[in-house]
């Protein structure tokens, strides 16, 4: 069932909150083309947008574009990227996301969510990132803080990445949607953590259902008449 007037009055009040927050925003890693941004996307699973910075400098200086990559000894790869974590299977996919590029595409990263989920690694999330960031197309991408933050607030009660993606569309034009994910990403690492959320601090306690909300440090016991909602 679509999403009636007040949700979508909803979901409109806390983006516009989170913009007020973050007037402009985008992702954290560094690149320098669409293909470095999908690699270093796929990169970051499991670890820290800091971490793949520090690798990526050196494995694009080495590998500086997708037919390179492409051709590259796997094992110098995982010595490469291996303070990323699971180094192994992410070095299969950045190769085989090169050669998958080079073979069908001529090298060039394609500007559709059908075409980019076929190259192998890619998923849905990390091409979403691609087509938002790369060239501001209309994407939304979920990873663990959106999906989070979004059921905190009642944007959603779906379990699957997919599924939360096809609410937050219902709720937002289009026109919205490429600066969604790095608002509620950055939101989730600031405020919204998943085990101790700053709700103290939080522009969104009023419109809230996360039922344990996190007191203020030093607040007097039972003083959380400010965390109502």
């Amino acid at each position: 069932m679509p999403p009636d007037a007040a949700a979508r009055r909803h979901a409109r009040t806390i983006l516009g909150r989170l913009k007020k927050r973050y007037p402009s925003i985008s992702t954290a890693l560094d690149y320098a083309s669409p293909w470095q941004l999908l690699v270093v996307t796929v990169m970051s699973a499991q670890t820290t947008d800091e971490n793949v910075n520090r690798v990526a400098p050196e494995l694009f200086r080495r590998w500086p574009e997708p037919e390179d990559l492409a051709a590259a000894d796997p094992e110098e790869v995982e010595t490469a990227i291996f303070s990323t974590g699971f180094y192994r299977q992410k070095t299969k996919s950045i190769i085989a996301l090169s050669e998958d590029l080079m073979e069908r595409y001529d090298g060039e990263v394609p500007r559709n969510l059908e075409e980019l989920v076929t190259l192998r690694g890619v998923g849905r999330k990390t091409a979403s990132v691609v087509l938002a960031e790369a060239w501001g197309l209309p994407a939304i991408a979920v990873d663990t803080h959106v999906k989070r933050v979004a059921f905190r607030l009642s944007l959603t009660d779906q379990e699957l990445p997919d599924k939360v993606e096809a609410d937050l569309r219902d709720l937002y034009p289009e026109r919205e949607w490429s600066g969604i994910s790095m608002r509620y990403i950055q939101f989730g690492r600031e405020l919204c953590d998943a085990r101790k959320p700053r709700c103290w601090e939080c522009p969104m306690v009023d419109r809230c259902r996360y039922p344990d909300k996190t007191p203020a440090p030093n607040a007097p016991p039972g003083n959380s008449r400010h965390l109502d909602v």
